[in-house]
């Protein structure tokens, strides 16, 4: 890992922590004056400790330790600024040259007071582990019991954001649990989030391909997950715990039954991105609320009430907070004491003359969010939610 330090590049950094088997945590408070005269021996061996990071500590400190490590090791930024569409280079630039004309051994003290305040703010973490000796993910907790499988999203310091990896896990998951020997399956989040839709690290992460090759790969993945829920052939039950965004929203019309507390709303910021609908939104969702409706939701950005949300069909019922996890859980086990093979062939009726049109829909959507990501819309918004300028 010794390369990783000598040319640190936040995006390089966040593959690195994103291999880990640990979960994930926010940002940690940094202290300045925690190191004071910092010497080079400190700052190499600062370096060195950086490799034992297993979790994420943010993009704003991931940019503050790229920047310190080129102030410390180079001086003041003297490189040209890079272009617009240089996403990546041009929000590292920024990071670097907003250190403004620092000292190198400023830099260093500050460098080695920020890996100092990440090592020790890490404590050690435990994978979880599921129940009925089924499969362990590192980013979903999955169990068994009373013929309900439960697909819980599991970052709940990152407000269960979607990461690469997390899409990965749950197409492998709900294929599992459309397999296995439950009736019902249920799909709620861990924390006070349900979740808050893309991980927007996945548009830093640049292949060697460029940004086209990541555009068509994410792409495909997306075409796979909506695929997923399209295709599923049990009831399917969302249990909307908190606040959910983008992706998380769009998807609730694959769903058979959608429950949530009063304290959940519904966000689909998409425009705002400069991006486009997804999960067959575009079809489903004017099907569901009506066009004027639905245009408000996936055209304007608004954010809907659980109690709206109900009120347009999107939420099957609104629970109290208090009793939420009380009150459907206990519906849900009745749920499952249904006959199992009764349920999976009405599901197959209300769901089948549809398949081939949803199909159709997943793909036009796919198509035109691949463009969009191309766009200078969506790199320039994207690009001012990461410089803190825009707020979803």
């Amino acid at each position: 890992m010794a390369s990783l330090i000598k040319h640190i590049s936040p995006w390089r950094f966040a593959r690195f922590v994103r291999s880990s088997k640990t979960a994930f945590i926010p940002c940690v408070q940094l202290h300045r004056t925690a190191v004071m005269g910092a010497s080079v021996e400190d700052f190499n061996k600062a370096k060195d400790k950086l490799n034992t990071l297993k979790k994420d500590p943010g993009n704003e400190v991931k940019l503050k330790i790229y920047a310190l490590f080129k102030q410390a090791t180079v001086g003041p930024c003297n490189t040209p600024k890079p272009g617009m569409l240089d996403f990546v280079n041009k929000v590292k630039w920024d990071a670097w040259k907003g250190l403004g004309s620092i000292s190198q051994e400023e830099a260093r003290q500050q460098y080695v007071a920020l890996i100092s305040s990440l090592v020790g703010a890490e404590a050690p973490a435990v994978a979880a582990q599921p129940t009925g000796g089924g499969k362990t993910f590192q980013t979903l907790l999955v169990s068994t019991e009373d013929n309900i499988t439960t697909i819980r999203l599991n970052r709940p310091d990152k407000k269960n954001a979607i990461t690469v990896e997390m899409y990965n896990e749950l197409i492998e998951a709900l294929d599992l649990a459309g397999k296995d020997d439950s009736v019902i399956t249920v799909m709620t989040g861990n924390g006070d989030y349900y979740c808050s839709g893309n991980d927007l690290n996945n548009f830093t992460k640049i292949p060697e391909g460029g940004v086209e090759k990541m555009a068509k790969e994410a792409g495909e993945l997306l075409r796979r997950y909506v695929k997923a829920y399209i295709d599923f052939p049990k009831p399917l039950i969302g249990v909307i715990n908190g606040p959910a965004v983008g992706v998380s929203v769009t998807l609730l019309g694959l769903f058979d039954v959608v429950y949530a507390t009063e304290k959940a709303t519904f966000h689909t910021p998409f425009s705002q991105l400069g991006q486009s609908p997804e999960g067959c939104s575009s079809y489903l969702f004017p099907k569901i609320m009506g066009a004027a409706k639905a245009s408000e939701v996936l055209l304007f950005n608004k954010k809907l009430s659980a109690t709206q949300a109900c009120e347009l069909g999107l939420v099957s019922e609104v629970f109290p907070e208090s009793s939420f996890q009380s009150e459907v859980w206990s519906r849900l086990k009745a749920y499952a004491k249904l006959p199992k093979n009764s349920l999976a062939l009405s599901k197959q009726l209300i769901r089948g003359l549809e398949k081939e049109k949803l199909h159709a829909v997943n793909d036009a959507e796919v198509e035109r969010l691949t463009e969009r990501w191309l766009s200078d819309e969506c790199m320039q918004a994207i690009m001012s939610f990461f410089q803190g300028k825009s707020k979803l």
